[in-house]
């Protein structure tokens, strides 16, 4: 019997190969949290093996039909990103960036200083939550690099800002914020599959979207679900509703994008009309 969900999954993500681009496109911001975008000496209709980290990359093709590479750079870089392709090495500088500081004021102590039972919950969530984040499926979405703003509002707390939780240093904001009235629709910035959901101890109730080759969102603190993992969406698609739940201060949508296991800044991969509002 066929599987009818894995079925449309492939063919979801099969359309991606009537996709070309045009360089202009493709975001190239060789900082910690950005994407960059390098073309190969290669073309042809089989793609290049790309390794970043040992770990497989993106790759696409332009209109020329060249191939290119498109790496998250981890926000922890400040070496040079080293490419495996074939049997060759590339090596592409990494500039510093100077991202601000945030402090905040968390009333629930144990959201900035866990218990010992919090932990054990913590550990088993991470378990959960790495597996996707190191997925990699040779399907892409065709809009992943012209993503819808996922909620109206505007945007509440910048990505990369180095964060102290009640004056502790913790890590740098891994998404963007958006802020918005609980119950607001929350929609799939692109195409993809759901790949987890639940509830996390930090995150509160979050949805990780599958957009193809290691690229994907997570949605955090919603007050609703709409969604189960394996289902199929399209971009505009109702996922959930802006909520407060995890550790947050108020109502909003935090929006995560990781691409190669790394997060990067979301607004990379916004259409541009959306990446001001």
């Amino acid at each position: 019997m066929i599987n009818m969900k894995a079925f449309f999954t492939t063919l979801l993500f099969s359309l991606s190969a009537l996709a070309v681009y045009a360089e202009a496109d493709l975001p190239h911001h060789a900082i910690p949290g950005g994407i960059v975008s390098i073309t190969l000496d290669q073309s042809g209709a089989t793609a290049p093996t790309v390794l970043f980290q040992n770990k497989s990359a993106m790759t696409i093709q332009n209109a020329q039909g060249e191939w290119i590479a498109v790496i998250g750079v981890p926000l922890d870089q400040s070496s040079p990103i080293e490419l495996a392709v074939n049997d060759k090495k590339i090596s592409l500088p990494i500039n510093d960036f100077p991202y601000e500081e945030q402090h905040i004021e968390i009333k629930e102590k144990r959201k900035v200083n866990p218990q010992k039972n919090d932990m054990t919950r913590i550990s088993h969530e991470y378990n959960q939550m790495t597996p996707v984040y190191k997925s990699f499926n040779d399907g892409l979405a065709n809009n992943w690099n012209s993503m819808l703003k996922p909620v109206d509002g505007p945007y509440s707390s910048a990505f990369g800002l180095k964060r102290f939780f009640n004056d502790q240093a913790r890590k740098p904001h891994s998404g963007i914020d958006i802020a918005a009235p609980e119950g607001a629709p929350i929609k799939a910035p692109a195409d993809g599959t759901i790949a987890l959901t639940g509830d996390f101890f930090f995150n509160g109730n979050s949805v990780f979207i599958d957009h193809g080759q290691g690229l994907i969102s997570m949605m955090c603190h919603l007050s609703r679900i709409d969604v189960k993992e394996g289902d199929v969406i399209k971009q505009g698609d109702l996922i959930g509703a802006v909520g407060k739940t995890g550790r947050a201060t108020g109502p909003h949508l935090h929006w995560t994008v990781s691409l190669n296991n790394a997060r990067v800044n979301p607004k990379l991969l916004l259409k541009k009309d959306d990446q001001l509002k």
